[in-house]
């Protein structure tokens, strides 16, 4: 037996490429590949089964009876070589029998045999087949001949694909185990449904040639790959490209930790050693870790295993040449994207025309590219499990993100099925666009103003397309977010005219700029430690009043732009007061200091905060008098009544924006508002459900800021309504809450016609 698994793999490895080389059938060289192995390691048996639709076939044996090829077949999760496929693991045993998925084959002659040792072929991450050894003696195989067997194993999977023995299509794109249609369960992120075809937003390397010609060649690729990959990290470091403070900085620390590891770098060696080229060795080592991976309960250590998975791809990306994302190599067809998860500036780089939907395999409600998405009208499912292993490069998908799921390889039934909805989604969205002319004016002649929540140049289109009252929230960070480096005045100063000029005489309400937290800009760096609860921590206004001077230049920017015309700015995250005091002063020393200069000014400046912090609740009295406008962001302010964050997987849908709690938190503040005159409205994503709009209309909100996809939905829910009816019956549905009060307030409005789409 060879003395190193280097050397054992490498004299198989020399004896392979010869046949594979040879222009004769696969199933030929099958044969001879398993004479090999058996001999190499000195083993009585070696054998292949490879899947082909969706069961593993024996397709070539040294030692068990040659009349069972092709006729033996375990399904996935059968016998101890079913067991290996599907949980792609390898197997060592001394005694074969006593493994309890054990599965007797009498046809096989396999009963002389009692040790026996497998590993998964895997192609793109999935077990398209088996290699398998059995010995008459009861041992356990050396380390050295399973690592022996998985290198093999890895070259197996080259000769398998392009030989297109497999289901699938081949070399092109692997299935994953099976053609059959999956259901895929997330979180909804992004309303909404899309049809498409997969496509990795970081695409897949497709490793072609998996046997060495100069192990030395090889090797000094794999030096040269390191030394660019570690020198991109430092850059990361030196130039905060990942963002600072918080799980940044822990990510960019353990990105180091592994890129100088000199562990992982010797078994990258030592796989080249044994005769793989530099590609095949890194992945390898990947599929080593992806074993390890699958054994660890530790969220913790798994997250830690995640992101040497995440290096090992660009280490492979450098070492290949295959370097860039999807969008930049541009999408040909309409597209679900799929992805781990994405910054807002990398969801902004992709099509608009072919992108369709995304479904990433993180993510969360709070997350900047949630938010952009929305904006761009693109659904988005999140959270989805193990995505990446279950999706295909070019599978058909269909996604419901309303429903929270996502289909892979429909069959006809479920294609129908979303045809037949889709159709009644576009025959709804028709008629809302008619509405786009029409006032949203209830059966009793109650006006509520709508108005869309806006971020991007071109969302201030939606004004027209969906004949809303204006913008009552425009996000001025996402500027800020999508940049390399911080916008320059001049630059904002125009992003804020055309926005003005676009918009006409309808009103814009800019909020300002909210980073900081869990909104970490990449060339800002925070001064204090990571936080733990970024949403409650250093962000919004506690940053602009700190660092000022982002304030300043934003200020000077929105005063210019607004020359000659009525400037609305909010301030969001207004904790107490003398924020918003300070706050009105800064931008009050800008206009004197622009004025005294001769510049051109806005005609009216009006100022508003934003009640999100519901401490600000209490100050009403002493806050009221100085403002012109108040606007509830009702996404933060619900997850600071409940102490739950929205971006935690378990409780992003466990609080009910109908509860009681909310709607007499809102009510109270209702009260005070309308009493000082002060324009109040809701700039939340409550506001653009018709159920729960419906329910801030009855206890007494007439203002909506909401998605522009809304508005149409929210209008034909207002005017199919009876506010004084509705209002009443808040009323007392608050004074004696139900134990069910979307229930009730649903049946409510199917009994008084309230349409709600």
């Amino acid at each position: 037996m060879p003395v190193s698994a280097a050397a054992s793999a490498r004299e198989i490895l020399v004896r392979l490429h010869d046949v594979m080389a040879a222009r004769r059938p696969a199933q030929a060289k099958l044969n001879q590949v398993v004479r090999i192995i058996a001999d190499a390691l000195d083993s009585e048996v070696c054998s292949i089964y490879l899947l082909r639709e969706g069961v593993l076939e024996l397709f070539a044996t040294e030692g068990l009876k040659q009349e069972a090829v092709h006729v033996t077949r375990l399904a996935l999760g059968e016998g101890l070589v079913g067991t290996i496929a599907a949980n792609v693991e390898t197997l060592n045993l001394d005694e074969a029998a006593s493994h309890p998925d054990f599965a007797y084959k009498p046809e096989t002659g396999e009963e002389l045999f009692h040790s026996f040792a497998g590993v998964p072929i895997v192609r793109r991450e999935r077990a398209v087949g088996v290699l398998s050894v059995q010995h008459a003696d009861p041992r356990r195989y050396e380390e050295v001949e399973i690592e022996a067997l998985q290198t093999v194993a890895m070259v197996l999977s080259e000769l398998i694909a392009n030989a297109e023995l497999v289901d699938g299509r081949g070399g092109e794109t692997d299935r994953v185990q099976s053609t059959a249609p999956v259901r895929l369960a997330g979180l909804k992120l992004v309303d909404g449904m899309a049809r498409g075809n997969a496509v990795y937003h970081q695409p897949r390397i497709t490793i072609e040639h998996t046997v060495a010609e100069d192990i030395e060649a090889e090797r000094a690729r794999v030096y040269a790959a390191f030394a660019k990959m570690r020198e991109q990290i430092d850059r990361m470091a030196n130039q905060a490209e990942f963002g600072v403070g918080g799980e940044h900085d822990e990510v960019l620390e353990t990105y180091k930790m592994f890129a100088y590891d000199e562990g992982w770098s010797r078994r990258i060696n030592e796989a080249i050693d044994s005769g793989l080229t530099a590609e095949a060795a890194i992945e390898r080592v990947q599929q080593r870790t992806r074993s390890r991976m699958r054994q660890i309960s530790d969220p913790l250590l798994a997250d830690r295993m995640h992101d040497l998975e995440d290096l090992s791809n660009r280490l492979l990306r450098i070492v290949s040449g295959q370097m860039g994302t999807a969008a930049q190599q541009g999408l040909r067809q309409d597209t679900i994207l799929i992805a781990r998860n994405l910054g807002p500036a990398e969801l902004l780089e992709y099509d608009r025309r072919r992108l369709k939907g995304v479904v990433l395999e993180e993510g969360s409600l709070t997350a900047h590219v949630t938010i952009v998405a929305r904006a761009m009208g693109v659904p988005v499912l999140g959270r989805v499990r193990d995505v990446r292993q279950l999706v295909a490069e070019g599978d058909p998908l269909l996604l419901d993100a309303g429903e929270s799921a996502a289909f892979v390889r429909p069959s006809a039934a479920m294609d129908e099925a979303f045809e037949a909805k889709l159709v009644l989604s576009q025959k709804r969205r028709a008629v809302f666009a008619a509405l786009k002319t029409v006032p949203p004016l209830s059966r009793d002649d109650h006006r509520v103003t709508v108005m869309v929540n806006a971020g991007l140049r071109d969302d201030v289109a939606a004004i027209e397309l969906t004949g809303a009252d204006g913008i009552g929230l425009f996000r001025t960070e996402f500027q800020f977010l999508v940049s390399a480096t911080l916008p320059q005045r001049e630059r904002q100063q125009r992003l804020y005219r055309d926005v003005l000029e676009q918009a006409g005489e309808k009103p814009v309400i800019f909020r300002t700029v909210d980073i900081g937290g869990d909104k970490a800009l990449p060339y800002m760096r925070a001064d204090d430690e990571a936080e733990e609860n970024p949403a409650m921590g250093w962000r919004a206004l506690r940053v602009a009043l700190e660092r000022n001077g982002l304030m300043k230049a934003q200020a000077r920017a929105l005063l210019e732009a607004a020359a000659g015309r009525t400037l609305n700015v909010m301030f969001p995250m207004v904790s107490e007061p003398w924020e918003f005091d300070e706050a009105q002063a800064l931008f009050e020393a800008q206009r004197a200091w622009l004025a005294g200069r001769g510049r051109r000014l806005p005609g009216e400046i009006r100022y508003g905060a934003m009640l999100e912090v519901p401490a600000l609740a209490e100050s009403l009295d002493i806050l009221l008098p100085k403002l012109d406008f108040l606007s509830i962001g009702t996404n933060d302010l619900t997850q600071f009544l409940f102490a739950a964050d929205r971006a935690h997987p378990k409780l992003a849908e466990r609080y009910d924006w109908l509860s009681p709690s909310i709607l007499r938190f809102l009510r109270r503040v209702i009260g005070p508002v309308d009493a000082a005159g002060v324009d109040l409205c809701v700039c939340g994503e409550m506001g653009g459900r018709p159920l729960e709009a419906m329910a801030l209309i009855g206890i007494g909100i007439d203002r909506l800021s909401i998605t522009p996809a809304a508005v149409g939905p929210i209008k034909a829910m207002v005017r199919s309504l009876d506010v004084g009816g509705l209002r009443t019956v808040m009323a007392d549905l608050l004074a004696q809450p139900p134990r069910d009060m979307r229930g009730t307030l649903g049946a409510w409005a199917a009994e008084n016609g309230v349409e709600l789409a």
